[in-house]
Parts: C-alpha cells; sequence; structure tokens
C-alpha cells in the first residue's frame, strides 16, 4: 500500500485517525479519495509498495528490519547451542552474544523509524525522525520500549566480553541490564501482540501479523525465563542456573528467528481494508 498525498479532514496527510476508531486501526486516504479503514500494524508496514521479490529486497526497509532480526537470532540461538561455548571459548561466545545484540539494536531502530514516518502530521507537527512522543500510539510504544530493551542487551552482552569481572559488576553490569533488557522485550511484545489481535486473545491463524507476534512473545517469555536462570549473586559470582539459561535463550532466540522469517511475507501481502474498508 503506498502513502498517497491529499487532504482528509484538512489535514494534508495520507491518513487521519478517527477519535472513535480502536487504537489498533487507522483510517487511510487513498488516491482516489476513498477513507479506508486499515489495521494499524498493515498500515505501517505497508507505508511504501513493496519492492522486489519476498525473500530478496535490499532496498526495503522491512527486508532489511527482517534480516537484521534474523542474523541476530541466528547469533544468540549459536552463542547458546550446547558444547559452543566449549568450542571458541568463553570470549569467544559472549562476543557472538554481543555482535548478535547489535543486530537486533540496528533492526529494532528501523523499527521504531518505520513507526514515526508512519504518524500522522498532527502526531509529528515538526517531522522528527527519531526524538518523538507519541504516547497515543501503541506502535509507538511497543517498537520505543523495544529499542531501549536492545540498548540493554548491548550493555550486558558487551560488558560480558570483557575479562576476570568481579562478582559485583557481573551483577551489575551483565545481569541486571540483560534482566532490565528481558522485560523490555516482554512488554514490547505483548503491546504487538495487543495491536496485531486488537485485544488480548484472538484466533486469526490467516494473519502474518498474528504469528509473527506470537512467535515474539513466546520469544519473550523465554528470554525473561532466562533472565531469572542467570542471576548472577553479587557475592559469589555464581550462577543460578546455567543450563536453563542457556536452554531458555536457545528456545527464545529460535521463536525470534521464525517471526523474523515471516516478516518477509508480511511485507509483501496485500492490502486488505478492514470490513470492506469504506468509512466516508
Amino acid at each position: 500500500m503506498s502513502r498517497a498525498g491529499g487532504t482528509a479532514g484538512g489535514s494534508p496527510t495520507g491518513h487521519r485517525p478517527r477519535r472513535r476508531a480502536p487504537a489498533t486501526f487507522v483510517d487511510h486516504l487513498r488516491a482516489d479519495g476513498m477513507v479506508v479503514r486499515l489495521e494499524s500494524r498493515h498500515h505501517r508496514k505497508h507505508q511504501q509498495p513493496a519492492t522486489g521479490s519476498t525473500w530478496w529486497a535490499p532496498t526495503s526497509r522491512g527486508w532489511w528490519i527482517a534480516v537484521l532480526f534474523a542474523v541476530g537470532s541466528l547469533l544468540f540461538a549459536l552463542g547458546s547451542v550446547p558444547g559452543y561455548a566449549d568450542a571458541v571459548g568463553a570470549r569467544g561466545d559472549t562476543i557472538t552474544y554481543f555482535t548478535g545484540s547489535l543486530f537486533f539494536t540496528s533492526a529494532s531502530f528501523l523499527c521504531y523509524r518505520e513507526t514515526v514516518d508512519a504518524a500522522s502530521p498532527a502526531q509529528n507537527p515538526r517531522h522528527r525522525r527519531f526524538l518523538v512522543f507519541q504516547p497515543g500510539r501503541i506502535d509507538w510504544w511497543s517498537t520505543a520500549v523495544q529499542f531501549v530493551g536492545t540498548l540493554y542487551f548491548n550493555v550486558s552482552t558487551g560488558v560480558a566480553t570483557a575479562d576476570n569481572l568481579s562478582a559485583s559488576a557481573a551483577h551489575q553490569h551483565v545481569w541486571r541490564p540483560d534482566a532490565i533488557g528481558s522485560a523490555c522485550f516482554l512488554v514490547a511484545s505483548a503491546l504487538a501482540w495487543y495491536e496485531a489481535c486488537h485485544g488480548w486473545a484472538a484466533w486469526r491463524p490467516r494473519s502474518w501479523a498474528w504469528w509473527i507476534t506470537l512467535a515474539n512473545l513466546v520469544g519473550s517469555i523465554a528470554f525473561g525465563v532466562s533472565a531469572v536462570a542467570g542471576y548472577v549473586d553479587p557475592v559469589t559470582g555464581q550462577v543460578r542456573d546455567l543450563d536453563r539459561a542457556n536452554t531458555q535463550t536457545l528456545i527464545g532466540a529460535l521463536c525470534f528467528l521464525v517471526g523474523a522469517v515471516l516478516l518477509l511475507p508480511e511485507r509483501t501481502e496485500e492490502t486488505r481494508p478492514v470490513d470492506g474498508g469504506a468509512v466516508s
């Protein structure tokens, strides 16, 4: 779906939110003057016509979001595979996680930019590209919280690459930011799930968005369990349950990988107005 020019209710934008419409929908003004109601996620993901094929579109932001998330997920999964740390050494393992976190952050930043760019001029009158505050949008909260979570993962995995960390440093600068990042991912995934379902529960197996947000929600829960199991004692430096932490990280990373891959067919799916779509 392309962003069309024109006016709607005196606003020079291709879409305009209706006051009584649910926050998970947006009204879009087409080039032919017809206003159609779209799911907010679908509108955000299809601001411009899809370019390239489903699996290869390096000129598309949506394609890069999927690829970057997929690479980050693969690296996190690799780092948590039993025996990998023994094969490459503890430092090699932590570097794998840190590199994966950078891919997560890059993808999350593009998601945030995608959300900001989908805002109407009324929501973003200064046309800012990054530092904006749009508390009335569930997608803004979801992508902003997710981006913050990736920054905490950068800190956690980056500090973990240092040699000879004290127990106190490991607790404060490795485990604590990891726990905060995991909490951010859980909140962001829950909000994205609500947006895709238009509520807290739904059965929509024909929707790519439903499967994507479900996979990410399960992955975030697994990351949360991993953070609890990976608690580092600030006195002894001992990890509560390292095996469980690695297993849950692996499960979470694989779920994120599934969600990332499914972003590719979602990018090229057809625009579908809600209930026939015409609202004016």
